[in-house]
């Protein structure tokens, strides 16, 4: 989650490219691209994007937990950094990375939740298989390389991993909050809660009628990209679809709850994670 916020203001020069008079935020499907979920890797090329992200500091996760593989529903393998619960459970908790990939930054935080949540299993994806960068420009290769059906094919391979009892959960920052959102829509019946921070919100009223969850919307007000209206867009999408949403909008700017951006508020990150996670105890039926 290193300076997020380029993501979303590249996007947005990407779309306009596109399409000179058509205005878009990075929630917004350009008029050239099929799947929303692809928009990031119209990124790649986009200097400005590069070009705004700082190089992780080093940084080593000692902690409990391990590399897992999972058949994946395209005839190959998936990796991810699991955490199991100390009892038997069959309630998870998927976490999605952001664009330097599965890096050790993402095994913290799901240390972090696997404290927090007890009795529930954190699995935390790698959408980009194996691959974690260091630099900017080898983050726009990876992330260029993302494909919908190869991303969907983890996911899934992820929740057949958990099981046919499974309850699953999922939470994501900007790009890993869009697809926060696309695998509580693959979970089906499995899915028991959705946060997504400032990510891409589903388009389609009709995929979002297929939703077996309510998802919890962080936005922040100040945000140009995924903005006050785009938030109050999905609302009302999801009002058609006739599914529950909360959105809560901090006064803060895109990435407020990425300690490595400019725009970080410990204030509201530190409101925004205790909203999350009572959100989520409820979602998967925790004791407090």
């Amino acid at each position: 989650m290193k300076k997020l916020w380029t993501l979303c203001a590249a996007l947005l020069s990407v779309a306009t490219m596109a399409s000179a008079q058509t205005k878009l935020s990075c929630c917004a499907k350009p008029a050239t691209t099929a799947n929303a979920t692809e928009a990031f890797a119209m990124l790649a090329t986009n200097e400005d994007f590069s070009g705004g992200h700082d190089a992780p500091l080093p940084y080593a996760y000692e902690g409990q937990g391990q590399m897992i593989e999972f058949k994946t529903t395209d005839g190959q393998t998936g990796k991810a950094f699991e955490i199991k619960s100390n009892v038997r459970s069959d309630k998870y908790l998927f976490i999605i990375h952001e664009w330097w990939g599965l890096n050790d930054y993402i095994k913290k935080e799901a240390a972090t939740y696997a404290k927090e949540l007890k009795g529930v299993n954190i699995i935390a994806l790698d959408l980009y298989d194996g691959q974690v960068a260091t630099t900017a420009d080898e983050a726009g290769k990876y992330m260029q390389a993302v494909k919908t059906e190869r991303a969907e094919a983890i996911i899934k391979g992820a929740l057949l991993h958990a099981g046919p009892n499974a309850k699953v959960a999922s939470i994501g920052w900007c790009f890993g909050g869009g697809w926060s959102l696309q695998t509580a829509l693959l979970a089906g019946p499995k899915a028991a809660g959705c946060v997504m921070y400032y990510g891409m919100p589903e388009k389609s009223v009709a995929k979002l009628k297929t939703l077996n969850t309510d998802v919890l919307g962080i936005f922040a007000s100040q945000d140009k990209w995924i903005s006050p209206e785009v938030a109050a867009q999905f609302q009302k999408d999801m009002a058609a679809a006739k599914k529950k949403v909360t959105i809560k909008s901090f006064d803060a700017d895109h990435a407020f709850a990425n300690p490595s951006n400019p725009k970080y508020s410990k204030e509201f990150s530190a409101q925004a994670h205790a909203l999350a996670l009572d959100y989520l105890r409820k979602s998967l039926k925790l004791k407090s």
